[in-house]
């Protein structure tokens, strides 16, 4: 079976996001590209669009497109709390039908122990390009006995946080229930995400050390004059890979 393909919207460019009028207008796009589902992304929604969720959800059904939700801020908060706001972000979660939250990790403590808001929303955790989603810090959690959570693999985050990608693949592939696909090259002193096709072969091999079952997220730029024929082009590739 070919895994979901789900498209995120901040592919596209927070300027191109704008232009348009919003991620409610790329709806057409990953639809027709033939994606599967579409990454709502909480940092590129108005105010106004916070508060009509409901409205977004509807627009992305009949697009017959799955949604997931993610949110620019972490599990843990300083003390290694559970984050005040996560219920908040759950309840927007549901509000959108949305499959999955995609959190980062943040200041977790081995040891603490953690209770979360019920949902029916699946809460997956990303290794971000900061110190709490170096290989070092997020392992541990994942890896902590009693409690199970899913990791959203982002392919390319570990360039930032120095890590060996290959090596992270290996340990965490038990705990991924959602990949973010992305290469990245030098970019100053930093990093920058590119587009598979200038890229070199090595994200092939990391993908192939992760589970061919889960959610394949597209988050490397996606830009060109035909949205909808460069989206569908990238969509075929991680579907037959």
């Amino acid at each position: 079976m070919k895994p979901e393909i789900i498209i995120v919207t901040a592919a596209y460019g927070h300027q191109k996001v704008t232009e348009l009028g919003g991620q409610l207008a790329l709806l057409p796009v990953i639809a027709e590209a033939g994606a599967d589902g579409v990454e709502i992304r909480r940092e590129l929604l108005a105010e106004s669009e916070l508060q009509s969720l409901p409205q977004l959800a509807e627009a992305v059904a009949e697009h017959r497109l799955k949604a997931s939700y993610s949110v620019p801020d972490a599990l843990f908060v300083e003390g290694g709390r559970v984050n005040p706001l996560l219920e908040r972000y759950l309840h927007e979660a549901e509000q959108l039908r949305a499959q999955r939250l995609k959190v980062s990790l943040g200041p977790y403590q081995p040891g603490t122990e953690i209770t979360l808001p019920v949902s029916n929303v699946s809460l997956v955790v990303e290794n971000d390009q900061t110190e709490y989603g170096t290989l070092a810090a997020i392992a541990p959690f994942f890896e902590q006995p009693h409690t199970h959570f899913e990791m959203t693999f982002d392919m390319a985050n570990w360039q930032w946080t120095g890590d060996d990608a290959v090596a992270a693949a290996r340990r965490l592939a038990p705990h991924v229930s959602y990949i973010h696909v992305k290469a990245a090259v030098p970019h100053s002193d930093s990093w920058r995400a590119i587009a598979l096709d200038d890229a070199d072969n090595s994200w092939r091999e990391l993908l192939n050390l992760l589970p061919g079952n889960v959610p394949r997220g597209i988050e490397f730029p996606l830009q060109g004059d035909d949205l909808v024929a460069v989206t569908r082009h990238y969509v075929d590739l991680l579907r037959g890979e």
